[in-house]
């Protein structure tokens, strides 16, 4: 009996060893990679291009999920729920953790600085950057432009007497330092006029004339239905929100036995974009109305990441 009760007790304290030692030793494995799906062209053609490299070159799975607000997103990866989702160094230090641009430190990049800063304060990371950067750009009609031969925001200044500036309601907003006045005040420009309009009549606005110079994303797909013509932001007022995939600190240990190449397949968009070539992907699914999906997959066989 007692030699029973010995082999029992051993066996329990095997089994709880055990127990402890999944719990607390290592990663947990998974076979399921999450990406939270975009709320706009952008991030849902990257979260294709994602899953399609993940199913591609990897043995795992990789599911879409539904989009939401992007700090619900990075809350929900903090929290273990989704694993990656497109975002930016900007939206990372200032959206999300709560930092002001004005805080990097001079010499260094906001990459850099939003990457040491979330080492300290969150459970994600950025990947490489993926080489475009979707900052604010101000942008004319490119009569506009050729009219006042205008290629900087600089060369606004002798002429903006004559030109209506016109965004969508909150980049009028008193507070905030990417904003229509500290813009103003920054490069010495004093506008004919300045309007606040709907965003969804933005684009109409300046195509029909009502007004002469707006702010777009540099990588939003409209400007360029709109033939518009980005300045380019000489004195650099817009801070850099470069384009790179969030993913959680655990991801990579968690799938090491399945994919242990998962960080570098997802680093194969490293470096592949530029602004217009962006805004080119937006366009084919904002303006021509091609599916996400499509545009993703024509892309990465063009690069020959995929095979047709």
């Amino acid at each position: 009996m007692k030699n029973r009760k010995k082999l029992l007790a051993l066996l329990l304290a095997a089994a709880t060893a055990m127990t402890l030692l999944a719990g607390c030793g290592g990663a947990k494995k998974k076979d399921t990679v999450v990406i939270l799906d975009g709320e706009f062209a952008e991030p849902e053609i990257v979260a294709q291009m994602a899953k399609m490299l993940i199913e591609d070159k990897t043995d795992l799975k990789a599911e879409i999920k539904d989009a939401m607000t992007p700090i619900y997103g990075f809350n929900e990866m903090n929290e273990g729920k989704i694993d990656l989702m497109l975002s930016y160094d900007g939206s990372l230090l200032v959206t999300f953790l709560k930092h002001d641009d004005a805080e990097v430190p001079a010499g260094m990049s906001t990459y850099d600085y939003a990457q040491q800063v979330a080492a300290k304060e969150c459970k994600v990371h950025l990947l490489e950057k993926l080489g475009a950067n979707n900052t604010y750009s101000i942008a004319v009609r490119r009569e506009t432009a050729e009219k006042y031969n205008l290629k900087t925001v600089s060369d606004l200044v002798p002429v903006a007497g004559e030109l209506v500036f016109g965004a969508e309601h909150k980049f009028f907003d008193e507070e905030g330092l990417i904003r229509y006045k500290p813009l103003c005040k920054f490069y010495g420009l004093t506008f004919k006029d300045a309007k606040s309009i709907d965003l969804n009549l933005k684009y109409s606005a300046i195509a029909n004339g009502d007004i002469d110079v707006t702010e777009v994303y540099a990588t939003d797909g409209q400007w360029l239905a709109n033939d518009l013509v980005l300045l380019t932001d000489d004195k650099a007022f817009f801070p850099e929100y470069n384009l790179a995939l969030l993913v959680r600190n655990d991801l990579f240990d968690e799938v090491k036995d399945t994919a242990p190449d998962l960080e570098s397949v997802l680093n194969e968009l490293a470096g592949r974009f530029t602004e217009s070539e962006m805004a080119q992907l937006s366009y084919e699914v904002d303006v021509n109305k091609r599916e996400p999906a499509e545009v993703a997959r024509e892309w990465l066989v063009a690069q020959g990441l995929l095979q047709a």
